[in-house]
């Protein structure tokens, strides 16, 4: 008996074993092959026929396949499903593994064989079709693929199965393996393109002498040597370059989905048995040399378009390569300095780790002695070195330059700064923006639409002229091979992804470009985005019985704050002297303030509609705040009132002016008091400023925005931004912000600048140009190419010449934008 649950999620791999002629499997499972029990009580309905099964589970099996729409499965397999005997065959045991090693419901996989749009549309249909799987979304270039899937009906193993059935080898992520991978392909690639390239220059040779003897000059023997000599030429190159494209077409075919090989391999295939036929009578053109080019040059777009690949992962790997796999921890510091070598993974909060120059940052963690030049650059494309000393954050990942340094770990590795970097890069790139989407699914239709013009441009020519139907075809085929227009997106969204991951911003959702070229309001937050978010207590003001005790008002504030990450919080922090008390029962109101009972008494500390509610309605007499107002309140009193004032950025004046430039509108929308507001505002020279807006109003103001027609960007830093930041079209987060804000922005800006935010705006602006252009170029080469292929005015060879080059055309053109 088979293990029915693994066989009911998925298709099973395709065994060496035949399937008998007949359709009903005599004696056989349907599905697997297999002998029947007696009395076979299963079955299922399989081209509208029941078909009897050896199992619950390959009944299962089969009605999955039938239900998800690929029922023709079954007439184009060329082997059972693979069967399971104390264990699965052909690969099974490692797929066991996969399966033993943890089923999280999340996870990445590595797809090889990625052709084209078709081959995306086809691996995440299936993907999605599995029982359990929520979501699967298919990176072209850095063929990754990340699944979300419920681990109570879905498994690990039947993700890979159910590609393995469809003719793509998938494995778990793994960076290492995935690294050898793409070296291996580049490196057959590359013998590929050396082989071809070989034969064409060889068959140029014997090619060109006859082109020059066509006034008759050359005899027929001589003429038919310089032919044979180019067939036996030219054979290496398309038994052994071409292979990717028969191989990927005869994958196309099997599965009734037509891809971008299909009208290669035709084109070539056709050429070159035209041209043996012709060789072999005597009479009639060939094309050995116009095959080999074709071959050739297509290789060669493929290369690069595989180079590119390849640069658009290295960000990423540098990424995944800082953080270190050991780290030297002191168990007994201070009472001992004595180091011992752990895993960095097991560091936990708390532990103090020795930190030596040229070694990165295991974990965050706060320096505890010693001072030191840490290098951020990788974190936040910063090129200089900053100085860090004790009580400074140091984030994991930063290698230390100078001094060697004692770290105090603040949060597991897997929660540092750089393990949060690398998994909203490891979304970047999943999913398509509109324009991807549009040129997807117009390339697929491409390749059925063309087949069927290159039946009617033979049958036409068959009609008009019969000696030149088979070169008009094998043209069209050729010249209108939708590579480009496929190829187009892409390339250029890989470009300019790594361009400004190089530059300090991380662009975790695909739409992100392209909705912020078209963005007509840019709203900002103001504490941490447009100002330092380093705010410092100006002025702390005492009423009535509190007047005079400034320094007991300030020590109440920091125990409230104590727990918080908000830079107010940090500024009242900062100005108590000493150790605060502890405070229990502390309760967070977002956008109002915090509460909690500091020895036994209920305090409020945040705006004074909030403190009123618990010290009273009647507020004292003071005077103008000198910043934001955070008041301080108990059960029927007003205790004191902590101006803090943050400093503006010195870019935030350049920011603001650059996109009104651009034609965007700016907005101001904070969280703190309106005259604050107001005040940063007129500095900047914002028109449109609103403050005292809590999360819900934040957002309620972004969806009246939206309902008037407009497209919203949101730059913000802080928790109370979560909302609006997923609410906004297109969102960016502060890379020293909240880790909650980073995780729900399209966006992180890595270092504590702004400026990377124009390099945005300029990338967005270039990507979307050039993607027009790389659509324009691929749809115009194609309307300007078809009537002269069909025509006969386009032969073969300048057919190839002419597609290949269109996709190291739109391929190169979107490489401009890594300048």
């Amino acid at each position: 008996m088979r293990d029915g649950s693994e066989d009911a999620a998925a298709e099973d791999d395709a065994s060496a074993a035949t399937p008998p002629a007949s359709d009903d499997c005599p004696g056989g499972c349907f599905h697997c092959g297999l002998p029947l029990p007696a009395h076979s009580p299963w079955r299922a309905s399989v081209g509208g026929a029941e078909r009897a099964m050896c199992c619950p589970g390959c009944a299962a099996a089969a009605h999955t396949i039938v239900d998800a729409g690929c029922g023709d499965y079954y007439d184009t397999r060329s082997g059972y499903g693979a069967t399971v005997d104390g264990g699965i065959v052909d690969g099974a045991p490692e797929l066991a593994l996969f399966d033993a090693a943890g089923n999280t419901g999340e996870g990445s996989f590595t797809v090889e064989g990625i052709r084209c749009a078709a081959c995306v549309w086809l691996i995440e249909r299936r993907v999605n079709a599995l029982p359990g799987v929520q979501e699967s979304l298919l990176n072209v270039s850095t063929e990754r693929l990340q699944v979300r899937w419920d681990p109570a009906v879905c498994k690990v193993s039947h993700i890979l199965r159910a590609l393995r059935a469809i003719g793509y080898s998938a494995y778990p992520y793994d960076r290492e393996r995935h690294g050898e991978q793409l070296e291996r392909a580049r490196r057959k690639l590359f013998r590929q393109l050396f082989v071809a390239g070989l034969a064409m220059m060889q068959v140029m040779m014997y090619a060109v002498p006859v082109y020059l003897a066509d006034d008759g000059s050359m005899d027929a023997d001589m003429a038919a040597l310089m032919g044979w000599a180019s067939f036996v030429l030219t054979l290496p190159a398309v038994l052994y370059s071409a292979l990717p494209f028969f191989g990927g077409a005869w994958r196309d075919l099997r599965r009734g989905l037509p891809g971008m090989d299909v009208p290669v391999a035709l084109g070539i295939g056709a050429a070159f048995i035209g041209s043996t036929v012709a060789l072999v009578r005597g009479r009639g053109e060939v094309w050995f040399d116009s095959i080999t080019m074709f071959i050739f040059l297509l290789l060669a777009s493929r290369y690069l378009e595989l180079s590119a690949r390849r640069r658009a992962t290295r960000a990423l790997e540098a990424l995944q390569e800082a953080m270190p796999a050991a780290s030297q921890r002191m168990p007994a510091y201070p009472l001992e300095r004595a180091t011992e070598l752990v895993a960095a993974a097991s560091l936990q909060p708390g532990d103090v780790v020795l930190v030596a120059p040229g070694q990165a940052a295991p974990a965050d963690g706060v320096i505890v002695e010693g001072e030191t030049d840490a290098d951020l650059s990788l974190l936040t494309g910063e090129s200089r070195a900053r100085r860090m000393a004790v009580n400074d954050m140091l984030p994991g990942g930063a290698v230390n330059v100078t001094q060697p340094v004692l770290l105090r770990v603040q949060a597991a590795a897997r929660d540092s700064t750089l393990a949060l970097l690398v998994r909203l890069a490891d979304k970047a790139g999943q999913g398509k923006p509109a324009l991807a989407l549009w040129a997807d699914r117009v390339a697929a239709w491409s390749v059925a639409v063309l087949l069927v013009l290159t039946v009617i441009v033979f049958l036409a020519w068959q009609l008009v002229d019969p000696a030149r139907a088979w070169p008009a075809a094998i043209a069209v085929l050729v010249v209108t091979c939708p590579c480009a227009l496929s190829l187009a997106t892409p390339t250029a969204l890989a470009a300019a992804t790594g361009r400004l991951l190089r530059r300090g911003v991380l662009a975790v959702q695909p739409h992100a470009l392209e909705t912020l070229e078209r963005a007509t309001h840019v709203v900002f937050d103001k504490t941490g985005t447009l100002t330092l978010g380093r705010p410092v207590v100006r002025d702390v003001r005492g009423f009535g019985a509190s007047r005079e005790r400034a320094p007991q008002a300030v020590a109440l504030a920091a125990a409230l704050e104590a727990g918080s990450v908000h830079p107010l919080a940090q500024a009242i922090r900062a100005a108590a002297a000493g150790p605060a008390s502890e405070a229990r029962d502390v309760v967070h109101t977002a956008g109002q303030g915090i509460e909690g009972d500091v020895d036994g008494v209920r305090y409020r500390l945040g705006s004074a509609a909030f403190v009123a509610a618990l010290a009273g309605r009647r507020m004292p007499a003071a005077p103008e705040a000198q910043g934001s107002a955070v008041w301080l309140g108990r059960q029927g009193a007003w205790l004191a009132r902590f101006d803090i004032a943050d400093g503006l950025r010195s870019e935030a004046i350049e920011v603001v002016r650059r996109f009104e430039a651009a034609g965007k509108t700016v907005v101001l929308l904070s969280g703190d008091e309106s005259r604050a507001a107001q005040q940063v505002a007129a500095q900047l020279g914002i028109r449109l400023a609103a403050g005292d807006q809590l999360p819900q109003q934040k957002l309620d103001f972004v969806r009246e925005l939206q309902a008037q027609g407009a497209t919203v960007a949101m730059v913000g830093d802080g928790i109370n931004d979560a909302a609006v930041l997923r609410g906004a079209d297109v969102s960016f987060a502060m890379g020293g912000g909240a880790a909650l804000a980073q995780l729900h922005a399209d966006c992180v800006l890595l270092g504590d600048s702004l400026l990377p935010l124009l390099d945005a705006l300029d990338t967005a602006r270039r990507t979307l140009r050039i993607i027009r252009q790389n659509l324009a170029w691929a749809s115009v080469y194609n309307l300007c190419a078809i009537p002269l292929a069909a025509t006969g005015l386009l032969n073969p060879w300048l057919a190839g010449v002419g597609m290949a080059a269109s996709s190291a055309v739109v391929v190169l053109n979107a490489l401009r934008l890594r300048k």
